[in-house]
């Protein structure tokens, strides 16, 4: 298995969910990358996108995402509780699995310097791939945010980017990107209004504040909720629990009748640092959660994939009626698609590969992943279709509706199946627009597209069956 990376870029917009759409869809395109989480926030007016990508095509992820934010969002009519400096305003990549963190470090510099040459927003490096211990620190960095940025770069010989121009773009703005470790974007709500014991509270328990070490926090009102948040960040989980951020929060507030309403956990976190808080809050000693978290010992015992596959050979070969040939033909169709993809994807690593070319098979990449999507979702609704059926047929022989109900059950579990078929045929036009695959997964795409015609023989037969017991005649002409 190649190496991945975790990246999580940050927008400073919350609120449009056509443009949120739009920038996650332009990383989702790039072949190989898996979307985890989209976590939207109109008060702070920001979203944070979650993606695993390969570390072959992360770099074109993130760009992706990065052209079509500075395309959309102007920071010049932008507000929002969060400090931001950029439409796309920060770009983690994050070591996973044995990737290591060296590698995130190059991704790093090697995005930095593709958007500032090609979008030309300036770009500063941060945390590990900071080039200046001055900063490591991104609050240091977005210091000013977009409009003191924009006042001082140009002029300020400390506010020279690493990379892209030395001014501010007039709409983007500018953009931090770094590598890090797993950090916990943590918030805690307060049933409060007070901001000024809100910003006492969040500098006595920061780092910068002589408080908890490897913790940044920061008051902020939330006008949708009418009370106080204190958001924080725990650089070091490990170091600085979520237990042990809540406890001094709660030091402090409980002597003022103030009380936690509720918090948040923004974008993924690790399945350890809850368990921490867990172990932590009901004093578990001697605990280990490779031994005794059932999911845990259950999950060693094969890889997700094997788990996976396992499943669907099971569901398929047990005696209930669905899935069956119909979804079957579905799941041949998505597997051919995603096998297309595989061979897509290691073919535009290719360093010999013209950058046209490489823009061409990322388009078809996109139509393969969108009737991937389709094949999949027609996985489920054969399933639904076909239990209509079933449950039509139960229904009185002497009810007056039990017959036109089961022709109608019959022509919805026809046409699934056509469906099926008809977009199968679809991936087969697109995978035959590649020219140029690699020798090395030559295989794997003639596998693909003999894969998408057994979905197509198999759906075919799914839909004859059914038109056998249907009594419109004018239907089953169109259908066949």
């Amino acid at each position: 298995m190649g190496k991945f990376v975790e990246c999580v870029p940050n927008f400073s917009e919350g609120k449009d969910a056509a443009k949120i759409e739009a920038i996650v869809n332009a990383a989702a395109l790039i072949p190989g990358v898996v979307i985890l989480d989209v976590e939207k926030d109109p008060d702070h007016n920001r979203t944070v996108l979650s993606f695993i990508a390969p570390l072959e095509t992360a770099v074109d992820a993130a760009f992706a995402a990065a052209k079509k934010a500075a395309e959309l969002i102007d920071l010049n009519h932008h507000k929002g509780e969060h400090p931001r400096m950029g439409a796309m305003d920060v770009v983690p990549f994050i070591p996973i699995l044995d990737t290591p963190a060296e590698e995130c470090v190059k991704l790093a510099g090697t995005l930095a310097e593709k958007i500032g040459r090609e979008l030309n927003i300036p770009v500063y490096l941060y945390d590990l791939a900071a080039r200046r211990e001055d900063r490591r620190d991104l609050a240091k960095v977005r210091k000013g945010q977009f409009e003191g940025l924009k006042e001082e770069i140009g002029k300020n010989p400390d506010r020279v980017p690493d990379f892209g121009p030395d001014k501010i773009h007039p709409t983007a703005g500018a953009v931090a990107i770094g590598a890090r470790k797993q950090i916990i974007n943590f918030n805690v709500n307060l049933n409060a209004i007070d901001m000024d014991f809100s910003k006492n509270l969040a500098k006595k328990i920061r780092t910068s504040g002589g408080g908890l070490p490897n913790l940044r926090a920061k008051e902020i009102f939330l006008e949708s909720k009418k009370q106080v948040q204190i958001s924080t960040v725990l650089t070091d989980y490990k170091t600085t629990s979520i237990k042990r951020v809540m406890d001094e929060i709660e030091k402090e507030i409980k002597p003022r009748g103030i009380e936690v309403t509720d918090t948040e956990l923004i974008g993924l976190t690790t399945q350890e640092s809850l368990i921490n808080y867990a172990t932590e809050s009901i004093k578990v000693s001697n605990f280990n959660p490779e031994t005794q978290i059932l999911e845990n010992r259950f999950l060693k015992l094969t890889s997700m994939w094997q788990f996976g596959v396992n499943m669907i050979i099971e569901a398929l070969s047990n005696t209930d009626p669905t899935p069956g040939g119909g979804s079957a033909a579905g799941i041949a169709g998505a597997m051919g698609c995603a096998l297309g993809q595989m061979a897509i994807g290691i073919s535009v690593r290719s360093k010999k590969l013209e950058e046209s070319k490489r823009q061409v098979f990322y388009q078809i990449n996109a139509g393969v992943s969108g009737l991937k999507q389709r094949l999949q979702n027609l996985i489920n609704e054969d399933c639904k279709a076909f239990d209509k059926f079933m449950e039509v047929r139960k229904l009185p022989k002497e009810s007056p509706e039990r017959k036109s109900e089961m022709q109608k059950a019959l022509k919805q579990a026809a046409e699934v199946p056509l469906l099926t078929a008809r977009t199968a045929a679809a991936a087969i036009v697109e995978l035959n627009k590649c020219g140029g695959i690699s020798p090395s997964v030559i295989s794997d795409y003639k596998s693909a597209k003999y894969l998408l015609e057994t979905a197509i023989k198999c759906a075919a037969e799914n839909v004859f069956i059914n038109i056998e017991m249907i009594e419109d005649k004018e239907f089953c002409e169109k259908m066949t």
